[in-house]
């Protein structure tokens, strides 16, 4: 079981990161977009926004360990003959997705400490307040987070398009590398 990277595959760590991250993101965007709606009589409206929260701390951490990791390990060459303007779109997506994340994870954060208490993540510990004092914290933050999440989705989907089509029409590996470490 090979879990660090090769110069030509993704390893099971890698391979994992990006999946659990993934999976996390579009729980939390579709979290997050039926919770606005919840009435305050709603079963729901106190511990949606706990999941949420919870939920989007340990992903921010996830894509914190998942960046240390791409810097501590060979990143697979890109899949050959592809065309090299495209080689840099791809890598300055990922870019963005890293800084997507965190500002989504910032911004959140605004929102959920600007009435001066901490985070508190699945009664486990509790992300303290750093009292920071913005005027109108919370609804500012709440629109940063609203077009950043929207932001973020929209290009993973444009990426989950790509790799598709590089998986049926391209009939190259890029999918693949990013499914199994064997060839």
């Amino acid at each position: 079981m090979k879990l660090t990277n090769t110069d030509k595959r993704y390893g099971w760590t890698s391979i994992g990161l990006h999946w659990l991250i993934a999976i996390g993101l579009i729980g939390l965007f579709t979290l997050g977009l039926w919770m606005v709606d919840l009435s305050f009589y709603s079963p729901w409206y106190h511990d949606a926004p706990a999941i949420h929260k919870s939920v989007g701390v340990l992903l921010v951490g996830f894509m914190v360990l998942r960046l240390i990791w791409r810097w501590s390990n060979p990143i697979p060459q890109e899949v050959s003959g592809q065309v090299p303007f495209l080689n840099w779109v791809a890598h300055s997506v990922h870019i963005l997705f890293y800084v997507l994340v965190l500002a989504l994870g910032v911004s959140g954060y605004l929102i959920s400490t600007a009435e001066g208490h901490g985070i508190e993540v699945f009664n486990w510990f509790t992300l303290p307040a750093v009292g920071l004092k913005i005027e109108e914290q919370a609804d500012t933050a709440g629109e940063i987070h609203f077009w950043l999440a929207w932001t973020l989705i929209g290009f993973a989907t444009i990426h989950a398009l790509a790799a598709l089509k590089h998986h049926f029409i391209n009939k190259d590996k890029t999918l693949k590398r990013m499914l199994t470490p064997r060839d």
